[in-house]
């Protein structure tokens, strides 16, 4: 990934492959923002305790690195699951209601999406122009939202899968994801011939710990996705420089991705 500030000091974070083949987006950091602890300080949910006028002058620079505010911003409501809708910009503005992936190939749309765990994950079809942007926990992962998107992208767009460009984002790694025995029933029945190097025993710990950037890989590379790049980055290991659900005890705030679609 690459490191970036932007004209109005907000650091974001670029994937490579995505940059080079000119898809505009940005992966925001918890930093450069307004809010107080424990959602210092460039929170953009509205959904905790922050203030909000602090969340509304912390969305105004976010987005501000791509030019761009939230009414021309198509958002979600995530619910850990695994419904694709289509939009855009005509949906600028816009909380789409109970989805966890958003795609278009309308130039011009922007789509944006919050988290603090969950894996972002960005598509780019760039023989079509089309994107699309999710939100997958280790729910949403089980569902195979990222599946579902490219599967929505080549049903609307004619995009083919093995021609993507797929990048997962921060989120948090295996490194201290310890799961309990709902989830690793649940990995091992969406992964049956992968959960033995997805569920990660450490010696002496108690539970094992999921792998969710590779489960996400592995949903990606499933639906015929070649190109895919993993962010090297924990969400739960850097909260200086993420916010972490699980890291942070739950009391923490939510970093963004934006991403533009083309033409």
């Amino acid at each position: 990934m690459n490191e970036q500030t932007a004209p109005n000091g907000v650091p974001f974070l670029t994937f490579d492959h995505l940059q080079a083949a000119g898809l505009l987006h940005a992966v925001l950091t918890r930093r450069g923002g307004v809010s107080t602890a424990p959602f210092a300080s460039l929170n953009l949910s509205r959904s905790v305790a922050d203030r909000a006028d602090t969340v509304a002058e912390n969305r105004r620079r976010a987005y501000g690195v791509l030019g761009r505010e939230l009414d021309n911003l198509v958002h979600a409501h995530l619910v850990h699951e695994a419904t694709v809708r289509r939009v855009g910009a005509a949906d600028h503005g816009r909380v789409l209601p109970t989805c966890d992936a958003l795609i278009t190939d309308e130039p011009g749309c922007g789509l944006t999406m919050n988290f603090a765990d969950c894996a972002p994950i960005v598509l780019y079809d760039p023989d079509h122009h089309a994107v699309g942007l999710a939100h997958a926990g280790w729910r949403g992962t089980i569902a195979d939202v990222a599946g579902a998107m490219v599967r929505a992208m080549a049903a609307s767009f004619g995009s083919d899968p093995a021609a993507l460009l797929a990048a997962v984002g921060p989120c948090i790694g295996p490194a201290v994801y310890e799961v309990g025995p709902d989830v690793i029933e649940a990995v091992e029945e969406a992964f049956p011939a992968a959960a033995g190097r997805l569920l990660i025993a450490p010696k002496g710990a108690p539970r094992p710990y999921f792998d969710l950037p590779e489960a996400n890989r592995l949903n990606l590379t499933r639906a015929g996705v070649n190109h895919i790049e993993i962010a090297p980055l924990c969400t739960g290991t850097r909260t200086d420089l993420f916010f972490s659900h699980r890291a942070e005890g739950g009391q923490t705030g939510r970093f963004g991705v934006v991403v533009i679609c083309g033409g």
